[in-house]
């Protein structure tokens, strides 16, 4: 699927992609920073139905909920002939223990068996965290393991 990237003068740039109905969806990334989710008519392309302003914060969980998926399917397709491995998203909670703490911190591969993969932060994939790699609140954790360490790891995310 091709990105299209457009340059608007004066605003910043434009890029999205033709979905198959048709319909073109995207952003717009402003000269000064904002980003617009927009959704263009049928009928045309050049005419949005819908400009969304987002904020920074909504940008990296949209990021997320839309490259976390893809991201643990392609996992979970690896791991379909290992039986008893499972993955997981488990995200990093507004008012979490953990945000601002690093993945040393929470020893979670000596206290549950699991081993986190990938974090998933603003959009961007983050692989094989080291240690002292830094969580923040919005972080999405792909985490590999049993289920019952996985059932674990999501406690000690959410409770310490």
């Amino acid at each position: 699927m091709n990105v299209e990237v457009t340059p608007l003068p004066g605003i910043g740039v434009r890029k999205d992609f033709v979905l198959a109905t048709g319909r073109r969806i995207g952003v717009i990334t402003h000269r000064d920073g904002r980003t617009d989710l927009i959704i263009s008519k049928v009928d045309d392309p050049d005419a949005c139905t819908a400009s969304i302003p987002l904020e920074s914060e909504e940008v990296s969980v949209l990021a997320n909920l839309l490259g976390a998926p893809q991201l643990v399917a392609q996992l979970e397709q690896e791991h379909r002939d290992l039986p008893g491995i499972s993955t997981r998203q488990l995200p990093i909670m507004e008012n979490s223990p953990w945000d601002g703490r690093t993945l040393g911190d929470t020893a979670m591969r000596t206290r549950t068996g699991v081993s986190i993969v990938a974090v998933m932060r603003a959009g961007q994939v983050v692989p094989s965290p080291a240690p002292e790699f830094l969580f923040t609140k919005g972080d999405l954790l792909v985490v590999v393991g049993t289920q019952d360490g996985l059932e674990q790891a999501a406690k000690i995310l959410a409770h310490g």
